[in-house]
């Protein structure tokens, strides 16, 4: 619509920083903004319009984004939510920030996270916690949390967040929008902090978080391929979701993971898509993978073996006397400008040292799986997964127990592209969904499954505590 110009960037910005306003009071998602910037930028666009043809425009001429603070985006904080890096501001724009300006989006600012990247709630010492815009008693997920909220609540169309263990898509989940976690090396994490190394670089994946199923595709296009930096990053074509022939394709259900039972209404979900896929004759069988009772084990070995680096150094950055136990010690009295998950993680890191034997094994079993995976999708089958065991758990209570995204955090050591689908909200008004993986370099085939979910059961439906 910018670009026909039925709409003018100007008018578009202006009525996501309005939206923002509204919504960010309650939701502390947007950390940081660049509102006048982005109506200078928004005019420039409107003006290029009047001398360009519409076919030399770049994809997202004029359209607002926002990306998560970890991801550097120049003259903004990026603090990744520790203490010690507060008062941060990035000199340079991370690789895909940089790209989705260059494809013409328009930043409005900067995201809530949680510290570091590690943990799913998005609440640091930093900038505080950021609330879910269905219901702020429950969490917005993380890390990209801020990212998931921001979309969800109708503040930006389109959003960038990054994902280890279910960062970009536990967020699209609890937030009611659209997430993709690329194909494992598919998207430069260049810019990002915690800096990646080794095979973590192709276990983080950079991605988006969107309203609309139509922008997942060519926002990865844009983010996509190396960038001279990374030394993990790949040139792949992905295909093109409007290619995929529904009919021809396998639709594997999955109900669990065997570890934590899933609720009613998240199943009922999952058989409402799965009955939609159905409908457009694709095939529906339902399995089980037996190896993925060991999700949460064999993501812990392969991380901890991927070559990046050790979360507590990351940790004591700027502090090198930091002691994680004394800090854990110091927090019942609000003496710590840590975060409870922060510091456990910091502690258990240790336990993978103590098994180097029982690691190497686990690692082995993760080879295992995903061949497994590889050989029951094929080319042309996608593996239909529930995205958490329940709806967004209300503040907290994700740590009890804390290993419920062992659901999405399999598939990022596996290197699969996975992609989260909202599907309505329960009796409470909260969204459920479901997460559509396929084989190595076949994102196109979720993002077909997104597109016609949408068309089918809805896709994004707003907040009903902020009506449009």
């Amino acid at each position: 619509m910018i670009r026909t110009r039925e709409l003018s960037s100007v008018d578009v910005v202006e009525v996501h920083i309005e939206r923002i306003r509204r919504v960010n009071p309650t939701i502390n998602a947007l950390v940081a903004d660049r509102f006048d910037a982005a109506r200078r930028e928004a005019r420039e666009a409107d003006e290029k319009i009047a001398g360009t043809h519409r076919d030399d425009l770049p994809p997202f001429h004029g359209v607002p984004f926002t990306a998560k603070d970890a991801l550097a985006s120049a003259g903004l904080p990026h603090t990744s939510g520790l203490w010690t890096r507060r008062d941060r501001i990035a000199d340079r724009d991370a690789t895909a920030v940089a790209r989705l300006k260059k494809a013409g989006a328009i930043q409005l600012g900067v995201t809530n996270i949680s510290e570091l990247c590690m943990w799913m709630e998005s609440s640091n010492k930093v900038w505080g916690r950021t609330n879910n815009p269905y219901d702020p008693a429950r969490t917005a997920g993380g890390s990209s949390g801020g990212e998931g909220a921001i979309v969800g609540a109708g503040g930006v169309p389109i959003g960038l967040g990054s994902d280890v263990g279910g960062s970009i898509r536990m967020p699209a989940f609890f937030n009611g929008v659209f997430g993709h976690k690329p194909t494992g090396g598919l998207v430069p994490n260049t810019g990002h902090h915690p800096p990646t190394a080794g095979r973590l670089e192709r276990y983080v994946t950079t991605g988006p978080i969107v309203r609309r199923a139509e922008d997942l595709h060519p926002f990865v296009k844009v983010v996509q391929g190396p960038d001279g930096i990374e030394k993990s990053c790949i040139t792949a074509d992905i295909g093109d979701p409007k290619d995929v022939d529904l009919a021809k394709l396998t639709v594997h259900v999955v109900a669990d993971n065997g570890i934590f039972q899933v609720s009613r209404s998240m199943r009922e979900a999952q058989e409402r898509a799965a009955r939609a896929l159905e409908a457009r004759k694709a095939k529906v069988v339902r399995t089980s993978v037996r190896r993925l009772n060991r999700s949460i084990e064999i993501w812990s070995a392969m991380l901890h073996t991927s070559g990046g680096p050790s979360f507590r150094s990351l940790m004591r950055e700027g502090r090198e006397d930091m002691l994680p136990i004394l800090e854990l010690l110091r927090l019942p009295f609000g003496k710590s400008n840590y975060t409870f998950p922060g510091l456990g993680l910091a502690v258990l890191e240790i336990v993978p040292n103590l098994m180097k034997q029982r690691t190497q094994k686990l690692c082995e079993l993760g080879g295992e799986l995903r061949r497994e995976l590889e050989e029951l999708l094929g080319d042309d089958g996608v593996l239909l997964f529930p995205s958490y065991p329940t709806v967004a758990p209300r503040h907290n209570l994700a740590l009890l127990p804390p290993l419920k995204w062992a659901y999405t955090a399999i598939f990022n050591v596996l290197e699969m592209p996975v992609t989260q689908v909202p599907l309505g909200l329960d009796d409470r008004g909260v969204p459920v969904g479901v997460q559509v993986a396929a084989t190595n370099q076949r994102d196109h085939l979720g993002i077909a499954c997104a597109l016609e979910l949408e068309r089918a059961c809805g896709g994004w439906v707003p907040p009903p505590r902020f009506p449009l």
